[in-house]
C-alpha cells in the first residue's frame, strides 16, 4: 500500500484539527511529523523555551486502529485522542502545530555567526527556516497484494501481537507469511490462540521449522492465497486459495514491509538502511544522524517501535537538540564578546 493509498484509507478515521499559523523568521527547531515521536520531541523543546514548529501531514500510521495498547496508563486510548492531547501539551508551552505536507527540506546558508540553517517548504508554497530539524515522519506498511486484505487493516488484519494480540485471543488466526521473519511471528500468535494456520504464500519453510510448527499444533498451508473472503456483514471470514478452497479465519496476522516515509526529505541526504523488516533512516544515540543539525526519531528509524518507545525516542532527540542549541548559543555569545574586544 502506497503513502497515497494509506492517506486515503486513514482520511475518514483521522479527526481534523485547527492548524496554528506557520512561524515567521527563524525558529530553533522544526519537527517533521506529528506522531508520538515528533510531538514528544517538540514537547521537550518547548518546555526548554525553544521556539519549535511541528509540521504534521495529518495521516498517522495507526489511524485505523481503535486503540493503542501496551502503553502504561494510556492502554486502550484511541490514537486520535493521544495525538489531540499531545498537540495541546506542545501548544501550552508555546510550541506550534501546523497541518501541512513537507515537500522539501534542505540546508540553507549558515547564519552570520556560523550556526546551521535549514529551509523547510510545504506543499502550499509556505516555507520556514530552522536551526535544527527532527524527522519523525513514521513509516508506511506495504501490504502483500492480496485482494481484500487492505480493507481490514488495523482491525481483522493485524501486524503486532503486542498492539492487538489480547483483542484477538482465542480467535481462528491465520499468519500470512511475507518472508522468514513471519516464522517468529507465528510463534508469538500461537501464544494467543490454539487455532493457528500458517500460510506460506510462496515463501520457504524448511523442515526444521515445519517440525517446530507441528510440535506447537500450527497448521501449514502451502497453496498460495488469492483473496480475502468476507461474510454477509462484510467481516473477514477467511481466505481463498489458488485451488479454490476457502479456509475459515477470523483474523489474519501479516508482517508488512515497513518503509520509512522519506518523501520530501531527499535534500537532507540522510543515510538509509535496508533491514530485514523494511527500510529506515540510520541513526545513532538520541537520534543523531550523519547530517549535522538533523535528528530522527520513532518508526522512521526504529521500524518496530511501539507508541511508548517512539515517544521516548522523541524525548531523547528533543533533549539532545536542546543541548546542541545551548552549545551553539554559548559559542555565538563567546564569539560576540571576542569581536567586541577587537
Amino acid at each position: 500500500m502506497t503513502d497515497k493509498e494509506r492517506q486515503e484509507a486513514t482520511a475518514v478515521t483521522t479527526s481534523p484539527y485547527a492548524s496554528d499559523a506557520l512561524a515567521e523568521g527563524t525558529v530553533d527547531a522544526v519537527v517533521i511529523g506529528g506522531g508520538a515521536a515528533g510531538l514528544n520531541g517538540a514537547l521537550i523543546l518547548a518546555r526548554s523555551r525553544r521556539s519549535v514548529v511541528v509540521i504534521d501531514s495529518g495521516a498517522p500510521r495507526n489511524a485505523p486502529a481503535e486503540a493503542v495498547h501496551g502503553l502504561l496508563a494510556l492502554d486502550g486510548t484511541p490514537p486520535s485522542e493521544i495525538l489531540r492531547r499531545g498537540r495541546e501539551e506542545v501548544r501550552q508551552y508555546g510550541g506550534r502545530v501546523v497541518q501541512g505536507e513537507v515537500v522539501s527540506a534542505k540546508p540553507a546558508a549558515p547564519s552570520p555567526d556560523g550556526d546551521l540553517r535549514f529551509t523547510v517548504t510545504l506543499a502550499d508554497g509556505r516555507s520556514i527556516t530552522a536551526r535544527r530539524i527532527l524527522v519523525a515522519t513514521g513509516l508506511t506498511d506495504v501490504l502483500p497484494e492480496v485482494p481484500g486484505l487492505a480493507e481490514h487493516w488495523g482491525h481483522s488484519v493485524v501486524h503486532c501481537p503486542y498492539c492487538h494480540g489480547w483483542e484477538v485471543r482465542d480467535e481462528p488466526i491465520g499468519v500470512l507469511a511475507t518472508g522468514p521473519v513471519s516464522i517468529d511471528h507465528a510463534f508469538l500468535y500461537r501464544q494467543l490462540t490454539e487455532d493457528l494456520t500458517y500460510f506460506t504464500h510462496g515463501t520457504d519453510l524448511d523442515e526444521a521449522n515445519r517440525a517446530r510448527f507441528a510440535a506447537r499444533g500450527i497448521r501449514i498451508i502451502d497453496t498460495p492465497v488469492t483473496e480475502v473472503v468476507n461474510d454477509e456483514n462484510g467481516a473477514l471470514a477467511g481466505v481463498r486459495l489458488a485451488d479454490g478452497q476457502v479456509v475459515a479465519r477470523r483474523v489474519l496476522a501479516v508482517l508488512a514491509q515497513l518503509q520509512a516515509r522519506t518523501q520530501g526529505l531527499e535534500g537532507l541526504s540522510l543515510p538509509v538502511l535496508d533491514l530485514p523488516k523494511g527500510r529506515g533512516f540510520a541513526s545513532g544515540m538520541a537520534g543523531t544522524t550523519d547530517v549535522p543539525g538533523v535528528w530522527v526519531a520513532g518508526n522512521v528509524t526504529d521500524l518496530v517501535a511501539q507508541v511508548g518507545a517512539s515517544a521516548a525516542a522523541g524525548a531523547l532527540a528533543g533533549a539532545d537538540i536542546n543541548k546542541m542549541l545551548a552549545i551553539a548559543d554559548t559559542d555565538a555569545a563567546l564569539q560576540g564578546i571576542a569581536e567586541s574586544d577587537i
